[in-house]
């Protein structure tokens, strides 16, 4: 399909926030991004059952305060904190998931870049028995 010129970009289509829209309008636009992808699903119950998956494996996610979360590398999510682009995911007190990023609201970091990364991390990790 090809876009006329005066014809405005597709919300979101960049993954950056520019304001117009809430976390959940943005973590919808990513999700049906995602779900045209090969093996990538969104179902279950419970915790993560609206996070996006690849193989079963949750890759990426909303958290109940609307940020982004995401699987990456311990490296890149230390890096990610250091740059103060956010926090390791907690998702009970005193439960740290290191491999776990949850997105500072204030960060310019790109939701749908970061949310590739994840994908590609997740993708190549074996699957524990």
């Amino acid at each position: 399909m090809t876009r006329r010129r005066c014809e405005p970009p597709e919300p979101g289509s960049n993954g950056r926030h520019d304001g117009s829209h809430t976390p959940g309008q943005r973590y919808t636009e990513l999700v049906n991004t995602f779900l045209r992808r090969p093996g990538v699903t969104q179902q279950g119950r419970g915790f993560g059952s609206s996070a996006l998956k690849v193989r079963g494996k949750m890759f990426a996610t909303l958290s109940p305060s609307g940020a982004l979360v995401v699987k990456l590398p311990r490296q890149r999510v230390d890096a990610l904190i250091a740059a103060g682009h956010g926090r390791p995911f907690e998702p009970g007190p005193g439960r740290v998931m290191k491999e776990w990023l949850e997105l500072s609201a204030a960060s310019g970091q790109d939701w749908t870049s970061l949310a590739e990364e994840a994908l590609a991390f997740v993708a190549d990790t074996p699957r524990s028995i």
